[in-house]
């Protein structure tokens, strides 16, 4: 993963530096929760963490993501990651409402959108000295599962400080007052694998009772947009087509996730220590 590798390379430097003072890495020191475990995603679902797994809450996500060098997200945010680390999973909340799901997905548009608020996040990434990200094309055009009431998608990006293409599954997981958005960041040719091991997982998923999609009763709020701008902005996008201002935030809600592969960098040395802990 040698792109990977240059994308973070001043949070290896960090982590060497650390190790050769006998101390240990910023990432390695966050308090992950170590499966066989259940835990809280929010105040609206639950996770089962299986054996082998690892989960940062809110407070540590938000912690990780600055040593990742991402883009800030006001919305908590909650991580998973098998401890072989071949792919993160991103979960956070949106309490938008009930999602209606009788709507068309125009593949072409969407990437054109999502195209456009990424290129907008470039300008904030340049003030901070970071890398820049470009979307290349879809690793899997929308699809939505009308039985389990899932929304997914994956789009390949590269960073102008590697050759590398990136990819971001994402998985919108519909429920009665809203929907859980969920990325999966791993390297491009091990998408398939990844997409397979994390899927596995989501039987484990869950929302509170009372709040799945099926628990629907007239009368709850149904959110002002439909599935395709879940993809391309949410909020953003609905502004947007309100004339209140030019498309820029698109993909800004989740493109911010791309770099955060850069996590996976660190492979052998924290799955060590996720060993040592779960033998703890």
């Amino acid at each position: 993963m040698k792109g990977i590798r240059a994308a973070v390379a001043g949070l290896l430097l960090l982590v060497a530096a650390t190790r050769s003072h006998g101390q240990q890495s910023p990432v390695a020191e966050l308090p992950w929760q170590m499966g066989p475990t259940k835990v809280q995603v929010g105040s609206h679902a639950t996770l089962d963490v299986p054996e082998g797994y690892a989960f940062l809450d809110a407070k540590a996500t938000e912690r990780f993501n600055e040593l990742m060098h991402n883009l800030p997200d006001p919305t908590p945010t909650y991580t998973l990651a098998p401890t072989d680390l071949n792919w993160v999973a991103m979960f956070s909340y949106e309490d938008i409402g009930y999602v209606q799901d009788n709507e068309d997905l125009d593949a072409d548009a969407i990437l054109s959108s999502v195209r456009e608020g990424t290129e907008e996040g470039n300008r904030e990434r340049a003030k901070r000295g970071w890398a820049q990200l470009h979307i290349t094309g879809w690793g899997l055009k929308p699809q939505y599962d009308p039985q389990i009431k899932s929304l997914a998608w994956a789009i390949r990006a590269s960073s102008s400080q590697s050759d590398e293409e990136v990819v971001n599954y994402n998985t919108r997981l519909l429920g009665r007052l809203g929907v859980m958005d969920v990325v999966v960041i791993t390297d491009a040719d091990k998408l398939t694998g990844a997409v397979a091991d994390f899927k596995s997982k989501l039987p484990g998923f869950g929302f509170v009772p009372g709040e799945t999609y099926a628990e629907y009763r007239s009368g709850d709020r149904v959110a002002e947009y439909g599935l395709a701008a879940l993809i391309t902005g949410g909020a953003a996008a609905v502004a947007a087509k309100k004339g209140l201002f030019t498309v820029i935030g698109g993909f800004l809600a989740a493109a911010w996730k791309f770099v955060v592969a850069g996590f996976i960098a660190l492979g052998a040395w924290l799955k060590s220590l996720f060993k040592r802990r779960q033998g703890a």
